[in-house]
């Protein structure tokens, strides 16, 4: 498999907007509070964690308490995440928001040289200072300037020409609200909308197949939400699109439209667009043990009281990152002859639409936290049925 985005950028005009403020002064609510704010005004966009990856996704802020602490996953083996970290935000295909984690090395720090803008958030002057100064020695444009309390009241206090003000009680499982933070969403839509629909029209027309769907706008034709995906609207939608016919998806959706899609077009090419890496392809994974030193260790267990016995395998990457480039390296277990099999882990799309195709078992199906279950995304057999969660206990 190989991305079809350009090897290199000499200069992104997209905007990449950095959040930064010390441990514990509300980064990561503040940036998923904005991007759930910008998914519902449909302004195209990425929140990029950039930090040794934690499994922080959007499940984090979503998801029941005890499946995220179960879940969740610390730190990095090794610094190897950084350049390509760096290439990401450097070739970025939407407008980011970049949470760049409370602690940032100088080697992490130097990726604010290819972003754009900064949002200050920080509790005290001393933390103030200190990141205002960081973000100024990389000629970043600042577009807040905001006080982190936990109790105090949200006010604004300027909007021109920085925004400042009081963000409080930036606690997960609560999205932030008041004057600062809609005066910053308002300035963020502005930034990243600027040509919202010209770079929708660029990335349908570089797709690499004929058939290009943009999961947005077949949600709307079909009187769903396209913000609000339901499993049991998966079954539908395949009916919708060709099967065992070369596709390409475009657009914001969960690991279970993609993986579902990816398996209704097999043995035909899929394609699917990754806002780091532009159009890449479903890779073909071979069966077999993963080698020792490997990408991904996996951890095989039965799974309870599934239709006709299923075997649940969660995959774990060894380090921070997997590269698209580690490809070759991968391997998926041999699956069982008859029964289903759940997968598991927290993965690119594009590897969870390859590892999907290369499963062998009656039926399919991809964990999704946010449901505390896994949702069907294939099926040779009548029992479970495309869309069905089975739940996870």
């Amino acid at each position: 498999m190989k991305s079809t985005s350009t090897s290199q950028t000499l200069f992104n005009p997209l905007p990449a907007a950095v959040i930064g403020g010390p441990p514990h002064s509300g980064k990561s609510v503040l940036a998923y509070s904005l991007t759930h704010v910008l998914r519902e005004r449909a302004v195209p966009h990425y929140l990029l964690r950039a930090y040794p990856p934690d499994y922080e996704g959007d499940w984090f802020h979503q998801g029941e308490r005890e499946w995220v602490r179960r879940l969740r996953l610390k730190g990095a083996r090794s610094d190897a995440w950084l350049p390509i970290l760096r290439r990401d935000i450097a070739r970025r295909h939407l407008p980011l928001i970049v949470d760049m984690g409370g602690l940032p090395t100088p080697d992490q720090e130097a990726a604010l040289d290819d972003c754009t803008h900064a949002i200050l958030l920080t509790p005290h002057d001393e933390a103030r200072e200190a990141w205002a100064a960081r973000m100024a020695r990389h000629g970043l444009v600042l577009l807040a300037d905001f006080r982190s309390e936990l109790y105090g009241e949200n006010r604004l206090t300027r909007r021109k020409p920085v925004l400042k003000g009081t963000l409080s009680r930036l606690e997960r499982g609560r999205l932030a609200e008041g004057p600062s933070f809609a005066a910053l969403a308002d300035r963020l839509a502005d930034l990243f909308a600027v040509s919202a629909d010209e770079l929708c029209r660029h990335h349908l027309e570089s797709a690499p197949v004929e058939l290009t769907v943009d999961v947005a706008r077949a949600a709307r034709q079909m009187g769903w939400d396209p913000h609000r995906w339901r499993p049991d609207n998966l079954q539908a939608m395949l009916n919708y699109l060709p099967a065992r016919k070369p596709l390409a998806l475009y657009g914001r959706g969960p690991n279970w439209l993609y993986a579902a899609t990816a398996a209704h077009c097999a043995p035909a090419s899929f394609f699917l667009f990754d806002v780091r890496l532009g159009w890449v392809e479903a890779p073909t994974i071979p069966r077999g043990a993963p080698p020792p030193e490997g990408p991904l260790t996996v951890r095989r267990r039965a799974f309870p009281d599934a239709p006709g016995g299923a075997q649940r395998m969660d995959f774990r990457l060894r380090d921070a990152y997997l590269d698209i480039d580690d490809v070759d390296a991968l391997r998926l277990p041999r699956c069982p002859a008859t029964g289903g099999v759940v997968l598991g882990g927290k993965l690119p799309f594009w590897l969870w639409a390859g590892l999907t195709r290369a499963c062998e078992a009656d039926w399919v199906a991809v964990m999704h936290p946010q449901f505390q279950g896994a949702v069907v995304v294939r099926s040779d057999v009548r029992k479970p049925a495309v869309g069905t969660v089975l739940p996870v206990g």
